[in-house]
């Protein structure tokens, strides 16, 4: 380094003497006096914040999760009550008649399925009858979900078949002698039908229950006045004058007293020509109108209050989930056809068994064409409605 010289450079635009100058001060707004007073945020309880519209979005979605929430414990209560009446009905049927029965393949809601309907004759208030023990109803009821159809088929009770172990009688005597479980055996013996359940109606013990469900609506083909029977008066000189039980044509509401009462009509006065099929039709249209009533939504909305009550004129195999499965396949069914066996009447009161219950019984089978009873037959095999 050269004598006289520093040790850092000296620019011009450096310091100089005296006060360095500033910028002037912005000028400032003037203080606003329309400002409200900051709010105090110190302890105690904070100022409300002011209503504004009500959030309808919010309250709608609400609503409808309280709806589901609702559906699903009244669901859940039905179903219970449901249950706990289809299991003392399934504790009611011996194990010899689920031991007669054939398993059902896959659910009843998807597969095909054959359940046998019996209707039982006896009466607790009436002691002529009190130690009956007759399948005075039998019917067979298949239902087929892939084709939406319910096919009935009509059995009538003094048609002559081989009784196992007992030899020839009316087929309704096989209840009287071994109960459901000889009762399917039979049925299978002479119609070569694999029976998958079985439903026992007590035709004393449901007039309660089509009380508690509403009644039931019957449609009565053609005027009656029946026999005397189960006379509602009190004493024995009105029930002399009594007539008999009467029925207009049409469809008609019927409490649980009425219908029990259509069902057991044995003699139309006004038209000598019915028979006992004739009665069997009657007694069939009330289990239907019975079965309908049950899988109704009104009767649905009540099932938490009369699940238990349903049950109690019913002995059967069928569980509650395959009640509800039964339920829904008949809602969805859009066509059904009734057949019914037949025969020639003979020595004894019985029905011999005629040539068309092998074709009847294929048609109700869903494997032919269904045809009508040959003409001029009045209890011949057949399919009145096609």
């Amino acid at each position: 380094m050269a004598q006289g010289e520093k040790p850092y450079r000296v620019y011009r635009g450096g310091r100089v003497k005296g006060r360095v100058p500033t910028l002037p001060k912005p000028d400032r707004a003037a203080r606003r006096t329309d400002r409200k007073p900051p709010r105090f945020k110190g302890p105690g309880p904070k100022p409300q914040a002011p209503k504004g519209k009500p959030n309808w979005r919010r309250r709608i979605l609400i609503g409808v999760l309280v709806f589901f929430v609702l559906v699903l414990v009244w669901g859940v209560a039905s179903y219970l009550a449901l249950r706990s009446g289809a299991k003392e009905a399934n504790e009611r049927l011996p194990d010899s008649a689920k031991a007669a029965l054939v398993p059902q393949d896959g659910l009843m809601l998807s597969n095909p399925s054959v359940i046998l309907l019996l209707g039982t004759d006896h009466s607790s208030r009436i002691r002529t009858r009190t130690g009956f023990r007759r399948a005075d109803s039998i019917m067979l009821l298949r239902t087929d979900p892939g084709k939406g159809r319910l096919n009935y088929l009509s059995i009538p009770r003094d048609l002559r078949v081989n009784v196992p172990g007992h030899g020839f009688d009316k087929i309704n005597v096989a209840y009287q002698l071994g109960g459901p479980s000889l009762a399917i055996r039979t049925i299978r013996s002479f119609t070569d039908v694999e029976v998958n359940h079985v439903v026992v109606v007590d035709f004393d013990a449901f007039t309660e229950v089509i009380d508690k469900v509403g009644g039931v609506d019957i449609d009565v083909p053609a005027p009656i006045l029946s026999n005397k029977f189960d006379c509602p008066y009190a004493t024995q000189a009105r029930c002399d004058r009594w007539q008999g039980w009467r029925f207009a044509k049409g469809k008609q509401h019927m409490d649980g007293q009425r219908a029990r009462v259509y069902a057991r009509i044995r003699e139309n006065k006004l038209n000598p020509a019915e028979s006992d099929i004739t009665r069997t039709e009657r007694q069939q249209a009330v289990i239907q109108a019975l079965l309908s009533k049950l899988t109704s939504p009104g009767v649905l909305l009540k099932m938490p209050f009369v699940g238990d009550d349903v049950m109690k004129p019913l002995t059967t195999d069928l569980s509650a989930g395959e009640l509800i499965q039964l339920g829904l396949v008949k809602k969805r069914s859009g066509n059904e056809r009734r057949c019914r066996l037949g025969g020639t009447p003979s020595f004894g009161g019985y029905l011999q068994p005629d040539e068309e219950a092998r074709r009847t019984l294929a048609a109700f089978m869903g494997r032919s064409a269904p045809q009508p009873p040959l003409p001029g037959s009045v209890f011949g095999s057949g399919c009145p409605n096609p």
